[in-house]
């Protein structure tokens, strides 16, 4: 069973994968500095063609998960290859953030069976069930964002913090000296926020005389060091930028400078009210009664609720779970208490269902530069504009088919296309349609802007994309008896409405 449960941990991210290829802009960096490291090679005399020197962002973001990222893909790649899977650019994008995938599923994996050890077997099942039911952390954790590639190692440390027996009132001091070790480093390289989880963890540790100051101080002053020594050392090279730190150059810019803002604000309280309710789904209110329940819950949860911490949520929501259907069967309470375990389930699977549909069909940006490689295929020279709106909805540099190199340095494409003529694709900001049209170099567009009048004398239109607009609720296909119901019936009630996005036009 155990091995059951992690295999469907590693399927439904994998799967997420599989059904939304394409990423968001705010997965570019670390997908395109993943890109340039298996498509370049290590960088000698060739970092200069790097994407972030092109579109460097307003702060530099650390390489080391993608250096860590192209590594582990490499040889996934090359066997891949072998066996005639990998066929252009694009599979090489699923494969890399398969592995990352992967590797977010381990920590899972670590942290279902710490569960099931100190919480019992029937916990481990529900924390698992609760985790691959729900949509936000298995869409994400194959998704090249700084978060992603900081969760590996906050869940092994938070594998470590629950891993021991029942009976067992506090961590092994290995356990615990890993796990300051893990949180100082994911602090230091990937993700400064960590910080805020790290500061209330070690005071819950030394007020429950777990570990003292003096190792406290040392494990954090070696492992932050070396953290340090490996991030500047790493980023001064790929920036070229002498003693970078990109996590501290991001408090400067976030925090002293005031530009976190820039970003986006939400309101107050949106994290309770909002996003955390859409993160956890039913798994929020079981993890309240798990929380209520046990004192180790309550223990695991402080430093995290300090925090904000999804994964524990889960562990206590499983924890509330096997309350519930332990209770005696006998009284129509306990029945109804079991009963609100597998409702829980099917109201994440059902939500998780709609969100995952929502998705797919949410990135027209990719949809459009893999058509237009589809309607284009032996086009010469061919110069494409893509718009922001494709730009940020999956047109990353994977998806650039005929601009060099074509294939990792060290893997030949199993169909071993060779394009002499190769495109270029033009992602200049801020142009207008006069300025585009004004640009003679420029053959092709993948625009936002809805073809009119005033372009049919420049522009021809080749095809549209159509990309999610919103769900609708057909109240009219409810009013029939409840002996007509059919499933036909049943699916007109809730629609997918779509709507043309983006556009490929061709100059006359």
């Amino acid at each position: 069973m155990s091995i059951v449960l992690d295999g469907l941990i590693f399927i439904i991210g994998w799967a997420h994968v599989i059904l939304a290829p394409y990423t968001k802009v705010e997965e570019s960096f670390n997908l395109h500095a993943t890109h340039d490291l298996l498509m370049w090679g290590p960088p000698s005399n060739t970092l200069h063609y790097y994407d972030h020197f092109t579109f460097p962002g307003a702060v530099p973001r650390t390489f080391v998960g993608s250096v860590l990222l192209s590594w582990l893909s490499e040889p996934v790649i090359a066997l891949a290859s072998r066996k005639g899977l990998v066929r252009a650019k694009p599979d090489l994008q699923i494969i890399a953030r398969l592995v990352l995938a992967s590797a977010n599923a381990f920590g899972l994996c670590l942290i279902r069976r710490a569960v099931s050890r100190r919480f019992g077997r029937l916990s481990g099942l529900l924390f698992a069930l609760l985790t691959v039911t729900q949509f936000h952390l298995p869409f994400w954790m194959g998704r090249t964002l700084p978060n992603m590639f900081a969760l590996l190692p906050v869940n092994i440390a938070t594998s470590l913090l629950i891993d021991r027996a029942p009976n067992k009132t506090k961590p092994s001091d290995r356990s615990i000296t890993a796990a300051v070790a893990l949180l100082t480093f994911t602090t230091v390289v990937f993700r400064a926020e960590v910080l805020l989880l790290l500061a209330p963890l070690v005071l819950q540790s030394l007020l429950h005389r777990h570990i003292t100051l003096p190792k406290v101080v040392k494990v954090g002053l070696i492992s932050g060091l070396l953290s340090l020594t490996l991030t500047v050392v790493v980023d001064s090279y790929f920036w070229d930028q002498a003693y970078l730190w990109p996590e501290l150059a991001g408090l400067y810019f976030n925090v002293y400078l005031g530009k976190s803002s820039e970003w986006g604000t939400s309101p107050r309280l949106a994290y309770w009210t909002s996003h955390l309710p859409k993160l956890l789904l039913s798994a929020l209110p079981l993890s309240i009664v798990g929380f209520l329940l046990d004192q180790r819950i309550r223990d695991l949860l402080f430093p995290f609720l300090a925090f904000i911490g999804l994964i524990t949520f889960n562990v206590a929501a499983a924890r509330g779970a096997r309350w519930l259907v332990s209770r005696p069967k006998s009284t129509l309470l306990g029945r109804l208490l079991f009963l609100a375990v597998p409702a829980c389930l099917g109201l994440n699977i059902a939500l998780t269902g709609l969100l995952t549909l929502t998705s797919m069909n949410n990135y027209p940006g990719g949809e459009a530069l893999v058509l237009f490689h589809q309607l284009y295929p032996q086009f010469p020279r061919a110069h494409v504009h893509i718009s922001n709106l494709a730009a940020q909805t999956g047109a990353s540099i994977f998806l650039h088919l005929r601009a060099g190199p074509l294939a990792p340095v060290a893997v030949v494409y199993s169909r071993g296309d060779d394009y002499r003529d190769l495109w270029t694709y033009n992602k200049t900001e801020s142009l207008t349609i006069d300025d585009l049209t004004g640009n003679k170099a420029i053959t092709h567009l993948i625009t936002e802007t809805r073809p009119n009048a005033d372009m049919e004398c420049h522009w021809k239109v080749v095809a549209g994309v159509k990309g999610f607009e919103r769900w609708e609720v057909d109240w009219t296909a409810l009013k029939f008896r409840p002996g007509e119901w059919t499933r036909e019936k049943l699916a007109n009630v809730l629609k997918m409405r779509k709507e043309e996005k983006l556009w490929i036009l061709e100059r006359i």
